[in-house]
């Protein structure tokens, strides 16, 4: 916590100190003034004009106009997207080398045609724009909680003969990690490929500093995504929030669980610690891994021949079809929001019912209006939001979107025995994605993320039975609720409101 504090101190240091000299300069020279205001309205301007999320341009246009010095500082560092052009180009090299070894079953578009042209045109957007194709072939398993997960992931990790992947956001040393390492020091030990990737600035309290260096000397490859530094920089922006496990190329873990003690209950923080996984076996798998890859590459700016990573060539073995499976991924270097985008499919689809799982939501007007229109069109739509909070504000900030959706017919709950991470959707008994994508700002627009896309799987209807035992043990909140809010509470959510885009 020191550390974070420390790092929290010096970049709120070179803020005020950046803040204080364009002060200085903007009302010591008058002609600095008016120059910083005409620059404030180009970009203003500029910005409208952009393809970029309505309520963010709001957000960053009432700040600039409101303090051009100021809003221009914060909008330069903060509020652009996109990073270099070199970086952008560089992931993109990498994520096309990736999609170069994926194929589109010509038969299995045939058969979503015949079945669901709904789910067809889902899957053709996800393949079109993330890259990655639909499968079958592919066994399916739901987990209601990590540590259901967690004894499956060490059991596949004793399995793997070749190789082993993890991509996670959050990684902390403790009960559940330290049993993983001890399988990962073991496996490189006797030749299989042991990878690990970490987000720098999602395991900052968790981990020692270039803790990969300490796994490299274990025989692990490790990296670190985006390595923090202490320095204003729009690089920061965009994080690895995906989690990924993979082996030997036939089976893969996703979902909202990280590696760390909370995430299995070992620990308590906020009551029980409510989260979804998803396993796949058999050839969808292979899109886990290529993301994996990819990123990896990206990294370490390498470039190795993928196709030895195919799982045909690790086992032979004829996977049963569970339905179909499509992995997915966003990343925030393009104008293309996949995440959101399958996403609001979902919700524009779902004629009998759509359930959704997430810790925060911080929703723009786009999705506040399609999941109002779904609930006025007759369709069973409920939410279930953490009935304790990881984050006091951001838990005032998701309530604040509970009245429009009530009056509108949407069911809101809140989960009582603690905090829900899990991040799900399902619709109509047929169609669910399980992944890492929250319901917020930075989630869709700003972080590198993952998710499984499911038509009539066991999945699919292993969620379903959760999903009412969730029900069941969550107290759904009502108007009255909204209204019997204090005045101070009201006040700040109006001001999140506002700037919730910013953050």
């Amino acid at each position: 916590m020191k550390k974070v504090v420390t790092i929290v101190c010096l970049i709120l240091l070179q803020l005020i100190w950046m803040a204080i000299v364009l002060f200085k300069f903007s009302y010591t020279y008058t002609y600095v003034n008016y120059g910083i205001r005409l620059i404030a309205v180009c970009v203003v301007i500029y910005m409208i004009n952009q393809w970029k999320n309505l309520s963010s341009k709001l957000s960053w246009t009432f700040l600039i106009l409101l303090s051009p010095g100021f809003g221009l500082l914060l909008y330069l560092i903060f509020g652009r997207k996109n990073v270099t052009k070199h970086t952008a180009k560089k992931m993109d090299a990498y994520i096309r080398l990736a999609q170069k070894h994926t194929y589109q079953t010509p038969a299995i578009n045939r058969f979503l045609k015949e079945q669901d042209k709904a789910v067809y045109r889902q899957t053709k957007y996800i393949n079109d724009w993330s890259g990655y194709p639909v499968y079958q072939n592919t066994e399916t398993k739901y987990y209601k909680s990590g540590e259901d997960m967690f004894p499956d992931m060490l059991v596949e990790l004793e399995k793997a003969r070749h190789y082993i992947f993890l991509e996670y956001f959050i990684v902390e040393e403790g009960y559940m990690f330290n049993q993983i390492l001890e399988v990962l020091e073991r496996k490189a030990k006797v030749g299989v490929d042991v990878r690990l990737i970490y987000d720098d600035v999602g395991s900052i309290a968790t981990l020692p500093e270039q803790y990969y260096e300490t796994l490299k000397s274990k025989g692990i490859k490790c990296a670190a995504f985006n390595p923090f530094r202490p320095s204003l920089s729009v690089l920061m922006n965009n994080r690895d929030h995906r989690k990924i496990m993979v082996a030997d190329g036939t089976v893969g873990f996703t979902g909202g669980i990280n590696l760390a003690d909370e995430y299995i209950n070992q620990v308590e923080r906020y009551g029980y610690w409510k989260d979804t996984g998803v396993r796949l076996n058999g050839e969808g798998v292979w899109s886990l891994t290529l993301m994996f890859l990819s990123m990896w590459d990206c990294i370490n700016e390498e470039e190795e021949d993928y196709e030895k990573f195919r799982p045909q060539e690790n086992d032979k073995k004829e996977w049963a079809s569970d339905g179909v499976v499509q992995p997915y991924c966003d990343c925030p270097l393009n104008t293309e929001y996949v995440c959101e985008t399958v996403y609001m499919n979902i919700i524009n689809q779902a004629m009998e019912y759509l359930y959704i799982f997430t810790p925060y939501l911080i929703i723009d007007n786009e999705m506040l209006t399609a999941l109002c229109n779904t609930a006025k069109r007759g369709v069973d739509v409920r939410i279930v939001t953490p009935g304790v909070p990881d984050k006091r504000m951001i838990f005032w900030l998701t309530q604040s979107y509970y009245q429009p959706l009530i009056a509108s017919g949407v069911k809101i709950y809140q989960y009582r025995p603690g905090f829900l991470h899990a991040k799900s959707f399902l619709c109509d008994d047929k169609i669910a994605t399980v992944g890492s994508v929250n319901l917020d700002y930075r989630s869709l627009y700003l972080h590198f993320e993952c998710g499984i896309y499911m038509y009539r799987t066991k999945a699919v209807f292993e969620l379903k039975q959760d999903c009412m035992e969730v029900f069941a043990t969550s107290d759904e909140i009502t108007i009255e609720f909204c209204k019997k809010q204090s005045l101070f509470i009201k006040l700040l959510q109006c001001v999140m409101r506002l700037i919730a885009p910013l953050c």
